[in-house]
């Protein structure tokens, strides 16, 4: 137990009397039973607590380093602690009352003397016990202490169930701060039934009817269980406390790690606390740097946030923040996340066996979740760093029952940029900002609204006269409404926006602006039922309408001779309707199936393209032009998305998992570069550009060691898509108004396999992670111009095969910690230049087959430091300093490499993105 002392003056005694009162206490004392192996001291007094009446007072502080190994049979309760104790400079004594307090004191007095009050209190004379100030713990805290040995009822005693089960269901909540809390695990040992709080921090549990021992664990939580006696259908929330470090480590063994146990595979879950001690260039907090870490995950080159999940461009990644999609999540062309870390909870990323809620995307889905906000008390945290700043407040609009978060994040750089003395630097810009804001209400027990807003602005020019600016808009609403404990509803509407424009002010003459946009709007409804403890069915509906302007040139100068150019807009609307079903068939063996059924309509106003059958699509192929009215469909696409997961427990520790899923994407991304960019632009389906697909299987084996504290895992899969976009030699994308013209349909496969290993606590953990794989394109579409390497497959721009990266993170004491990145990779794949020949009188340059050859290896070490305040309670603000250094080694990484006609010769450069050490400090703090 954790327990804080309000202030009481005790006495110390050193008397035969006390003695004499302790062993007559010990015959009566309750005899205790147990194993613990380097069990934390506070878990070790929550299971005395709970085989004994006693209750227990001390320091957390004290003891937050403490744990104990040894074994016990029906021993005597102070022969248990005094065995704990041994070693340490901890003391105890047991009161009447069946109090035990520990402390550093060498004797505490549990009873006044018989003459204390005539003799006006003890004494200070030599050999006379002193007075020791010791603290109760307070009300808040006691009641938590109650809250774990005291019993619950749910539901009614003596009501008519012949099933013999009962549903227990409830929110699990931060006890400091009110939010829900996502992933806590909640289970009965025996027997063993369990599940996990979703994103609400909602679960449910069908348990026979009888008294349960129900245990709560979590990532960065204190063990928590409450004693129940289940009736009926009832209610329990439940709140937990955040886990004070400790030096030792603490070892779990009741609890199956769910990376075994569970279902899903080629998922990943990521705390903001993870997030935060793994370095990054500029030392701004990155979750799209750290999701790149993982097995599966790459991207083109440094500098890029584009993520190349198994083989699938950067496109076919679906992210969303709060159910609303993002489509660019990056400032400054990829420098710094979108993602303000000070307002995310966490993150999931699904590379197989997506769920069937989810659809639009062919590689995989990152899951953004904000906090909600701290319904209890008013709080703030932030950061000053070297190019960036940030300030985050949130707190109660009603106590325990309405929360508001806002955040705000800039950058500082165009001010450095002015101090620098180079003049090309000075005539530069590069800003950005972004806002986020959260509200949560509470309406009654079974209804909550929440509302999630997020801007964001960038501005860039670099030594030009080149100006680009492109923004995030997007806001999401949702209600939830509790039907009853096995069923409730979320309803969300979501709006999403992103736009660009680049214009060019300097020569009045050419002044020109070209712009994009993009605008979703969504609804879905998903409803969660839980019919029993063996079946989780999910199922529901979606509907999203998509407006795209797909780019527009202005003149912008009254002198300028642009001529104003305008690509018609798209408009489509994509449907789907969604169910799946896990169902544990035993306890070793559990199956989900899901099935979701997509259906996509391009609609007018358009006119569309013709072209004659069996030749190319050329300009010169075009037999007619056709016009749909506003609303009208143009082209209508439709089909089955199959989703299949299995897993099969070989042992407690060990298992092995199965998965295949069909998925559809019906927008593609347009870009003249290999890694993503503001100047992006989207094409939807229509009469020409055909909807993608793609297929995966995967097979798993995981495994647990030192009683689940280091995780190990590996995964093989196979993905085959068809007709994602590439594109021909020489192709423009800028105001294409006949786009099909210059993409090809392609088809592509993916393969590899992912090893990893990770430990997630004691002193030293972080995990090394492993991945080889190949990912192959071919083009041999009869309606393409152009026949890629003859039709063959060749490397993708994003196919590395090798890649391995070791994020480590070392604790030396609550204050000190460091963290030492390693990551390597195989060098992306180019294109050569190989000769120059003459045709007739015109000079041309022979290149190799596309993507033949490979740019050199890419390797990169980070450090980092980080320091933080004294951890004392009461304080104006609690803060830590950050000190990293990105490329350590500084090794000049090649983003990419150019060629230039010089003298008559072609020469080839590399051009490096962070060519040499990047030291940053960042100051934390938190109110």
């Amino acid at each position: 137990m954790h327990h804080i002392y309000r202030k009481l003056f005790l006495l110390i005694l050193l008397s035969a009397g006390t003695i004499a009162t302790s062993l007559a206490q010990q015959a009566t004392e309750p005899l205790v039973t147990g194993k613990y192996t380097s069990t934390a001291f506070q878990d070790f007094i929550k299971d005395l607590e709970a085989q004994t009446s006693y209750t227990f007072y001390f320091d957390p502080a004290a003891v937050d380093s403490l744990a104990v190994t040894m074994q016990v049979n029906a021993q005597p309760l102070s022969q248990v602690i005094k065995q704990a104790l041994q070693g340490t400079n901890l003391h105890f004594a047991i009161s009447q009352q069946r109090q035990v307090f520990i402390t550093a004191e060498r004797a505490i007095l549990t009873r006044l003397p018989k003459d204390f009050f005539t003799k006006g209190g003890a004494t200070e004379a030599a050999g006379q016990p002193q007075l020791a100030e010791l603290y109760l713990p307070q009300q808040q805290t006691r009641a938590k202490a109650v809250s774990e040995i005291k019993l619950y009822e749910i539901g009614t005693p003596n009501s008519n169930n012949k099933s013999g089960k009962a549903n227990l269901a409830g929110t699990i909540r931060d006890a400091k701060t009110g939010e829900a809390i996502i992933g806590a695990y909640v289970y009965i040992e025996s027997p063993t039934i369990g599940t996990a709080s979703d994103q609400y921090g909602y679960y449910s549990l069908t348990l026979p009817v009888g008294r349960h021992e129900l245990k709560i664990r979590g990532v960065g939580l204190r063990n928590a269980r409450r004693q129940v006696m289940l009736h009926s259908n009832g209610k329990l929330d439940i709140e937990m406390e955040e886990e004070v470090r400790t030096l030792k480590e603490v070892l779990v063994e009741a609890e199956k790690d769910r990376n075994v146990s569970g279902l899903q595979m080629g998922m990943e879950r990521l705390d903001i606390r993870t997030i935060k001690q793994v370095p990054t260039a500029f030392g701004e907090t990155d979750i799209l740097r750290v999701v790149l870490t993982l097995p599966g995950v790459k991207s083109v080159g440094e500098g890029s946030t584009g993520m190349n999940v198994r083989g699938g461009s950067t496109d076919q990644n679906l992210i969303l923040v709060n159910d609303a999609t993002i489509y660019n999540p990056a400032h400054l062309f990829g420098f710094f996340s979108a993602f303000n870390p000070d307002v995310l909870k966490s993150v999931e990323l699904y590379k197989s066996a997506v769920p069937a809620k989810y659809g639009g995307r062919l590689s995989s889905v990152l899951e953004v979740t904000t906090r909600e906000g701290n319904k209890k008390e008013f709080s703030g945290s932030g950061g000053i760093g070297l190019l960036t700043s940030r300030l985050t407040l949130e707190g109660p609009i009603i106590k325990d029952k309405t929360s508001f978060l806002l955040g705000g994040r800039s950058t500082y750089s165009d001010w450095i940029l002015k101090q620098l003395p180079d003049k090309s630097f000075k005539n530069s810009e590069a800003s950005f900002y972004d806002l986020n804001a959260h509200i949560s209400h509470e309406i009654a027990s079974k209804n909550s609204l929440y509302f999630t807003g997020y801007f964001s602005k960038d501005r860039f020019k670099l030594a030009a006269d080149t100006l680009y600016r492109y923004k995030n808009q997007n806001a999401s609403i949702k209600w939830k409404h509790n039907f009853h404990n096995k069923l409730y509803t979320v309803l969300t509407g979501t709006h999403s926006h992103y736009s660009y424009d680049i214009s060019n002010e300097e020569n009045a003459v050419n002044a020109a602006k070209l712009a994009f946009g993009i605008n979703q709007t969504g609804l879905q409804l998903d409803f969660n039922y839980f019919p029993d403890s063996k079946h989780t069915v999910d199922f529901g509906a979606s509907s999203i309408h998509y407006h795209v302007t797909p780019g527009s040139l202005t003149p912008n100068s009254s002198e300028s001779l642009i001529m104003e150019e305008k690509v018609q807009r798209e408009k489509a609307l994509e449907s789907a309707i969604y169910i799946s079903d896990r169902f544990d068939v035993s306890q070793r063996l559990s199956l989900s199936f899901g099935l979701r059924y997509s259906v996509f309509n391009a609609l007018g106003p358009r006119d569309a393209f013709t072209y004659a059958p069996g030749v190319p699509k050329t300009v010169s192929s075009i037999v007619d032009t056709l016009s749909y009215g506003s609303g009208e469909s143009i082209a209508t696409y439709h089909g089955p998305e199959y989703r299949f997961s299995a897993r099969y427990g070989l042992s407690d520790n060990s298992s092995v998992k199965a998965s295949y899923n069909r998925l559809r994407q019906y927008v593609h991304m347009l870009s003249n570069t290999a890694s993503m960019s503001p100047t992006d632009t989207w094409k939807l389906s229509d009469r020409n550009v055909k909807p993608q697909i793609g297929d995966q299987v995967a097979l798993g084996y995981y495994r647990n060691f030192r009683a689940n504290t280091i995780e190990f895992s590996v995964e093989a899969y196979y993905k085959w898509m068809q007709d994602f976009l590439d594109y021909r030699s020489g192709a423009s994308i800028i105001m294409n108004h006949h786009i099909e013209t210059d993409v090809a349909n392609a088809e592509g496969k993916a393969y590899g396999v992912e090893v990893m290993l990770k430990k997630a606590t004691g002193k030293l953990n972080g995990w090394v992670s492993y991945t080889y794989s190949r990912t192959l394109v071919r083009i041999n579409d009869p309606a393409t111009s152009e026949i890629i390497n003859r039709g063959e497959w060749y490397p993708s721009n994003y196919d590395k095969p090798h890649d391995f990266t070791m994020i480590s993170n070392y604790r030396f004491s609550q204050r000190f910690s460091t963290s030492l990145n390693f990551t390597y990779s195989t060098g992306r794949p180019i294109t050569l230049p190989l000769a120059k020949y003459h045709d007739g009188s015109t000079q041309r340059i022979l290149y190799s087959d596309r993507n033949q050859y490979r740019i050199p290896d890419y390797y990169r070490v980070d450090f980092a430091m980080n320091i933080e305040g004294n951890h004392k309670v009461r304080k104006l603000a609690h803060s830590s300093w950050t000190l990293a250094v990105y490329n350590l080694t500084g090794r000049k990484n090649p983003y990419s490499l150019y060629f230039k006609s010089e003298n008559g010769q072609i020469n080839g450069y590399k051009m490096s993105v962070f060519g040499q050490p990047i030291p940053t400090v960042t100051y934390n703090f938190k109110f």
